[in-house]
């Protein structure tokens, strides 16, 4: 074998391994930058609001977010993480996700939005627990607000009828959106539930949207099925009319602050309170309770009948028995109190 034909047999070998390691390098950057890098089963990646870039990084690696910590450190430097930053958000992880992908939205913000849905909230500090458990705030953040006298005057409203300003539905909002901006969110989706024809039609009832909203929440409370709620609004707007006291039984539940009664007893009923509409005329200062959409529109579209007196049936199906006069609804009532008696339901 000539000297010639060595140098080029080992310059072909050589060639051979520099090809060999390019390729693997390639193939390791491919993997690094395009593969699927997510090892964990969770749903999501949070990151707080100022959270340190340092904190971010140690976490992906601790909480077992990627599968190789080392390929990930290696791609957010070469894209220039640290200095472009990580933005606060609710990020959306799945098997599939590359890190060049995760980076991509860690840099840009790109998080999946919250969908949050609320129904049946009866309490202030029951909605702000919910809020706090969806969003990066905490709920005594939400809580503070939803107290805040300034706050409600901005939008329109009092402390006591606040709530009324929260239509229950389903709303997309990202994770990280400061408390102040939901609440915002909330006062524009109002506006636009609030339309035309919705408040011509409270117009034509002599009452505010406000007052349409607290005499739903009274319906919501009192009422088991959608179907029964416009009469039941139909009820207590023709006792408004007559000036008669609504003697509204969820009412005094909640001027009680008692919602373990099943029973509504006399004792009950001598709560000096404004909201105990067995005491006080007219409509109570707020809503008992968050009211829903079927409620509020079964109020602006409430049926027209003679009745002044329902009872709850013996039959305990959530419906109601209507009369027009006292001897009547006597009647009514004490079926439904035998009822009572025969179940040992004593309050």
């Amino acid at each position: 074998m000539t000297q010639n034909t060595k140098k080029r047999r080992g310059l072909g070998v050589v060639l051979i391994i520099i090809l060999l390691v390019a390729l693997v390098a390639g193939w390791i950057g491919y993997q690094a930058f395009m593969g699927p890098s997510i090892a964990t089963d969770e749903e999501y990646f949070y990151v707080k609001t100022d959270e340190p870039y340092e904190s971010v990084i140690s976490r992906i690696e601790s909480e077992g977010i990627v599968k190789n910590p080392t390929y990930f450190n290696y791609v957010a430097k070469a894209m220039d993480l640290e200095s472009t930053g990580i933005k606060a958000g609710r990020y959306k992880l799945s098997k599939d996700l590359s890190n060049r992908r995760f980076i991509g939205n860690l840099r840009a913000g790109y998080q999946d939005a919250v969908k949050f849905r609320f129904q049946n909230i009866r309490l202030r500090q029951d909605f702000a627990g919910l809020l706090g458990r969806d969003f990066e705030a905490d709920s005594l953040a939400f809580l503070n607000l939803l107290n805040d006298e300034k706050l409600a005057e901005k939008y329109g409203f009092n402390k006591e009828n606040f709530f009324s300003m929260f239509v229950p539905n389903t709303y997309e909002i990202y994770w990280s959106t400061k408390p102040e901006e939901i609440i915002d969110r909330f006062s524009k989706e109002y506006e636009k539930f609030w339309n035309a024809e919705r408040r011509a039609k409270a117009d034509s009832l002599g009452m505010t949207i406000q007052e349409v909203s607290t005499l739903a929440s009274i319906v919501k409370g009192e009422a088991l099925h959608v179907d029964e709620m416009p009469k039941i609004a139909g009820l207590y707007i023709n006792r408004l009319k007559k000036g008669m006291l609504l003697q509204a039984d969820p009412t005094v539940i909640f001027a009680n602050n008692d919602f373990t009664i099943r029973r509504v007893l006399n004792r009950h009923l001598t709560i000096d309170n404004p909201y105990n509409t067995y005491r006080f005329k007219g409509l109570p200062p707020g809503p008992i309770m968050m009211p829903s959409i079927a409620s509020i529109d079964a109020v602006l579209n409430y049926d027209q009948h003679p009745y002044i007196y329902m009872c709850a049936k013996d039959d305990f199906s959530g419906y109601h028995l209507y009369a027009e006069t006292v001897a009547e609804h006597l009647i009514n009532a004490r079926k439904f109190q035998k009822a009572l008696d025969a179940r040992n339901i004593k309050k």
